[in-house]
């Protein structure tokens, strides 16, 4: 077919690669984008978004059986998985088409295809119908990443379950093995447990939700083993013996192995970069561990190459990749642009209770040097979390010392992922504690514990 000419070529459709797209048009460039199996990418289709819905379905169903407690009466409830599944695959294709609108609100032109950088500045497209040779001076690589898979625990589908297998399951698991207790691991283990799953999770760290501060796992560990999880931690999946409608586990555990049987296993255990078939070795990228190397500023080295969101490194957040697309078409476009800072980006699980934070841990500023601050407010000290229902959960935040940096901010409880932002516009914006201090918090909100956080650090808590 005849070569097709654009200013900048996105590879991947997912969060940073189509917003990238979209900011490029934005700012004048001729932009394609390629995509090889669904606009929206991993997120949209098979991550963040459908996960959020049969979350909520799992929420509700945990309300309704609380229903007394608000003096409401409900009666034999119960789900329907295939219905809950559904509405999270209509949730997610409602989205999915949103984005192909987008497209062309923007006069981004699509092709659906593999693509592959066979030279600098040309990218080919294998689709159904034959191949495209595009051109472009500037190349976006956004090809995501997938699940991370583990010599003898290979999915199957059917016993053994990646994410995909999970949002679309062939059958509720009476006995589950969550193996992984990152973002990804814990919540499909809370949603399967809040609908009545026995639920195993096991970490080979010596923690629950291992990125975040220890406090804040510690708290979480208690409320999942309260909810009727098994935590395991320091613990390993040595082995996975599958039989016809189970299978057994061999666990070590304080140096000995220990044998669980189950009839689910979904394995959370990391990602891998979509590195491969791209050709960029051979253009001269480095990859290290199935990453792209870059700077700062998403630069491979390789003059009018760059890599956003997944395959560029950690943090592996659909936020972080989106605010890449964007600092790197502003970046082409001649503009003067900020890198991203992984120390300013929030993280977010949807769990029960929800976990959120920024910045730095209390171990990892300490490590850092800083002479720091710290302060803590329960929920339970906060009249709209009792009003809620929701009265176990806490915020902590983290202060330099010397200056009154916001080094840190970490939050488990109810809606504490809504809450996060106010402390990274915080970070950003370099607050300091007296500006924090000095901000009038409306009343009643959940927000007012975030006050509480900082005043507790420098003595002057209120409610506690």
């Amino acid at each position: 077919m005849a070569a097709k000419s654009f200013d900048l070529i996105v590879i991947g459709a997912g969060p940073g690669g189509y917003v990238a797209a979209i900011r490029g048009a934005q700012l004048g460039m001729s932009v394609a984008i390629v995509e090889r199996e669904h606009l929206g990418g991993i997120c949209l289709n098979w991550g963040c978004i459908p996960t959020k819905a049969m979350l909520r379905s799992s929420e509700v169903f945990h309300l309704m059986h609380r229903a007394s407690e608000f003096g409401l009466k409900a009666d034999n409830i119960g789900y329907d998985l295939d219905a809950v599944v559904k509405r999270s695959r209509k949730v997610a294709g409602q989205l999915s088409g949103g984005i192909g609108h987008l497209m062309k609100k923007n006069k981004v032109t699509v092709f659906m295809g593999e693509a592959s950088i066979p030279a600098k500045g040309k990218v080919s497209v294998k689709g159904d119908k034959g191949t495209d040779e595009l051109t472009a001076k500037n190349i976006v690589v956004a090809t995501g990443a997938r699940a991370r898979t583990l010599p003898g625990l290979e999915a199957d589908g059917d016993l053994i379950w990646t994410y995909k297998h999970a949002l679309q399951p062939k059958h509720m698991p009476k006995k589950l093995l969550v193996i992984g207790s990152g973002a990804i691991g814990i919540e499909f283990a809370s949603f399967y447990n809040t609908l009545g799953a026995d639920t195993t999770v096991v970490e080979v760290m010596d923690r629950v939700l291992p990125v975040e501060d220890a406090e804040i796992s510690a708290f979480a560990k208690k409320a999942f083993e309260k909810q009727g999880m098994k935590i395991m931690q320091k613990a390993m999946v040595k082995q996975l013996d599958r039989a016809k409608g189970k299978v057994t586990a061999h666990i070590e555990v304080g140096g000995k192995v220990e044998k669980h049987e189950f009839d689910t296993v979904i394995s959370a255990v990391g990602i891998v970069g979509n590195t491969e078939g791209l050709g960029l070795e051979a253009l001269g990228v480095k990859i290290d561990r199935t990453h792209v190397v870059t700077d700062e500023f998403c630069r491979t080295g390789v003059d009018g190459l760059y890599a956003i969101g997944d395959i560029a490194g950690a943090p592996w957040l659909a936020h972080k990749a989106s605010h890449e697309g964007v600092m790197v078409a502003d970046l082409i476009a001649g503009k003067h642009t900020h890198p991203v800072k992984p120390e300013t980006i929030a993280g977010c699980t949807y769990c029960h209770p929800q976990v959120a934070s920024v910045g730095y841990t209390e171990a990892k500023a300490k490590e850092l040097g800083y002479d720091i601050k710290v302060g803590r407010f329960p929920f339970i000290g906060n009249g709209k979390a009792i009003a809620l229902g929701e009265p176990e959960g806490m915020i902590k935040t983290i202060f330099d010392a010397k200056t009154g940096e916001l080094l840190g901010a970490h939050m488990v409880g109810a809606e504490v992922t809504e809450l996060i932002q106010g402390y990274v516009v915080g970070r950003q914006l370099e607050t300091t504690e007296e500006d924090l201090m000095n901000t009038v918090f409306p009343h009643p909100t959940l927000s007012e514990m975030m006050h509480e956080s900082v005043l507790d650090a420098y003595d002057r808590v209120i409610h506690m």
